[in-house]
């Protein structure tokens, strides 16, 4: 069976708002080996709430409808599932009773709107509300010609959660056909999509029975596999299978098999290896260490470092000479390298990173250019620097140097 989410809610079609409810659904409805097919947004207007309910009856086994279920005049949900069914509402005496004594054990006096949310569309099951005034509601039969399933839940997340769990997720077991859904996902760093895509495609097309999603970030790219069989074992070999090829043809570009981010697979190797580590971060002000101590436990590695802006500070906090900056420019190989062996000395740690770059928007020049970032690495061994030219805006740069930069570190320990 497959499904799909409605969230209803005008609030959500602007800057300030975001469906958060629908990645928890996925989750919860992937569980039960169902497949969420399509999620949608749709304002407070009844025709369009109506229109993305008929909509999603000739798509989908299963409907999720969140929010519009409150006592304002905006929330329409009720009204507009029951209308694309072909239902009408009936108020039920005893839910407004309940809402009643709710109110009163409150101390507070219902006001009249507050009665509409005990309007059941005919034929549900209601689904109480244990954090809220809202309940939801359950249909299961056949509809515009064959056999569907519509839940109607609360928008405000902290309900939504609670009342699945309690009232729908074994609803939906007992109807699901047995399904097991298997995923995978691989973590790469610093390959661009495009050429992830040419090398893995190949692999990957080749499993017609396994879904792939590839997704590209600032300086990494996310390889999603999902498969779905009778059973776990086989649908969790089947990704697995098509997971080893692609991790085998890019190598040591896949940083993380299990879903771990960047850092934390840094931080494992830095334990792995008894290695501290201690950064000093020009053009990046700080967000390389906030990476690496957004891990719990980063105490047992990072030691620390500083924030060089100015070229004074990269003098005397990371003892970066004042001739070479006056020689080279605060941007270049060389200051990169004395950076990240200067505070590696201060810190007294096993490596140290140093970074120099042009986040932008202004500060580029012919030779070095917005987006340009100069990477150090040092340790016992020696110091390794990197250039590279990254795209974007300043925040983007930002993340692509930080990202470089937790590459090398782990390059380096592995």
């Amino acid at each position: 069976m497959n499904a799909e989410i409605i969230a209803v809610g005008s609030e959500m079609l602007t800057p300030y708002r975001m469906d958060t409810n629908s990645l928890y659904l996925t989750e919860q409805l992937n569980l039960l080996g169902v497949e969420v097919i399509f999620k949608g947004i749709v304002g407070d207007n009844l025709r369009r709430i109506v229109a993305a309910a008929q909509h999603g009856l000739f798509r989908s086994d299963i409907l999720v409808f969140v929010g519009g279920l409150g006592p304002t005049e905006d929330d329409l949900t009720r009204e507009a599932v029951g209308e694309a069914l072909g239902l009408k509402l009936q108020r039920d005496p005893g839910m407004v009773r309940r809402l009643e004594d709710r109110f009163a054990s409150r101390g507070w006096k219902m006001t009249p709107n507050n009665a509409k949310q005990a309007d059941v569309i005919e034929g549900a099951t209601v689904l109480p509300n244990a954090n809220g005034t809202a309940p939801g509601q359950w249909l299961c039969g056949e509809f515009d010609g064959r056999e569907h399933i519509l839940v109607l839940l609360p928008g405000p997340p902290h309900e939504l959660k609670a009342l699945f769990e309690a009232e729908v997720r074994e609803r939906l077991r007992a109807k699901v056909p047995p399904a097991f859904l298997a995923t995978r996902t691989l973590k790469v760093a610093m390959l661009g999509e495009s050429l992830v895509d040419s090398r893995v495609a190949p692999i990957y097309k080749s499993f017609s029975d396994v879904e792939t999603t590839i997704l590209a970030g600032a300086g990494e790219i996310e390889l999603h596999f999902k498969n779905r069989a009778g059973t776990q074992d086989a649908a969790q070999r089947r990704v697995d299978e098509v997971a080893g090829l692609v991790e085998d043809e890019l190598d040591d570009a896949v940083y993380s098999r299990n879903g771990e981010s960047l850092e934390q697979i840094v931080g494992y190797w830095l334990q792995m290896r008894n290695a501290t580590l201690a950064v000093a971060e020009s053009c990046t002000g700080g967000l390389l260490a906030e990476r690496i101590t957004s891990v719990s436990g980063s105490s047992r590695y990072f030691l620390g470092g500083a924030v060089v802006y100015s070229n004074q500070l990269k003098t005397d906090l990371a003892g970066v000479p004042a001739e070479m900056i006056d020689r080279h420019g605060a941007v270049s190989r060389e200051v990169a390298a004395a950076l990240a062996e200067g505070i590696r000395y201060r810190c007294e740690s096993t490596l140290g990173v140093g970074i120099t770059g042009v986040a932008g928007p202004g500060g580029g020049t012919p030779e070095k250019p917005v987006g340009v970032v100069f990477h150090a690495v040092a340790s016992d061994g020696g110091t390794e620097v990197l250039q590279r030219n990254f795209p974007g805006d300043r925040k983007r740069i930002r993340r692509f140097a930080s990202t470089m930069a937790l590459d090398m570190i782990r390059k380096k320990l592995m």
